[in-house]
């Protein structure tokens, strides 16, 4: 049985959730205070964590940044804040996944399900994939330009294996969030802001390849 954890202190969200999550046999528990939120993780182990951002007691990145010093497990942020630089800091923090309030239940369900899939899957043996100036180490999830060094996290370097393994060819977005959180939906920021993160790395060393924007259909590796 898959165990989910919700840290949410918003009673209908809550409600709504553990009455959709129930239906999908889901074991759940859920805690509205930060602390609370992070003391019920490392006591539960959940499989997956719902996290909201705005919480009493701590706040929601706060939870996030503890949680990824201790576990990988999934966490998919459920929030308010919709913002370009609210979305970026939870990637960067190492949310796997990011929805803005008021979302699609069985949208949520999807992703949940999409977010183990990907965690579980066996791991492809350890390679190194070369495209142009840029070395991907899927062994120690580094991307290497000249002798810079970058790690990646997981959903950056999923992104860019996709795109190095095809230099010169369109990949549209559709594969993308299929490969890489295993599902396609509509609202598709968090594939942009990824694809953000991603060139700023590139653009800090010269000669790098870059990542060309295909309008409407998705995005090229240029080496």
């Amino acid at each position: 049985m898959l165990r989910v954890l919700i840290i949410e202190d918003e009673p209908a969200y809550v409600e709504a959730l553990e009455v959709a999550l129930g239906r999908e046999g889901f074991e759940l528990r859920a805690e509205g205070d930060g602390r609370e939120g992070l003391l019920a993780f490392r006591e539960e182990r959940p499989d997956v964590v719902l996290l909201d951002l705005m919480l009493p007691g701590m706040a929601g990145l706060d939870v996030l940044r503890r949680m990824r010093t201790e576990s990988e497990v999934p966490v998919i942020v459920l929030s308010a804040k919709d913002s370009e630089a609210d979305v970026i800091t939870a990637l960067e923090l190492g949310a796997d996944d990011y929805l803005t309030k008021p979302y699609s239940v069985r949208e949520l369900v999807a992703r949940i399900h999409a977010a183990m899939r990907r965690s579980t899957a066996a791991p492809d043996e350890p390679d190194v994939i070369a495209a142009g100036r840029a070395v991907l180490d899927e062994g120690r999830y580094e991307l290497r330009l000249d002798s810079t060094a970058f790690e990646l996290p997981r959903k950056e370097f999923e992104l860019m294996r996709l795109l190095m393994r095809r230099p010169g060819r369109i990949v549209t977005r559709e594969e993308l969030l299929d490969e890489v959180w295993g599902v396609t939906w509509g609202d598709s920021k968090t594939l942009d802001q990824h694809i953000r993160r991603l060139r700023r790395k590139l653009e800090q060393v010269p000669s790098s390849p870059t990542i060309e924007t295909v309008r409407g259909v998705g995005y090229r590796l240029e080496t």
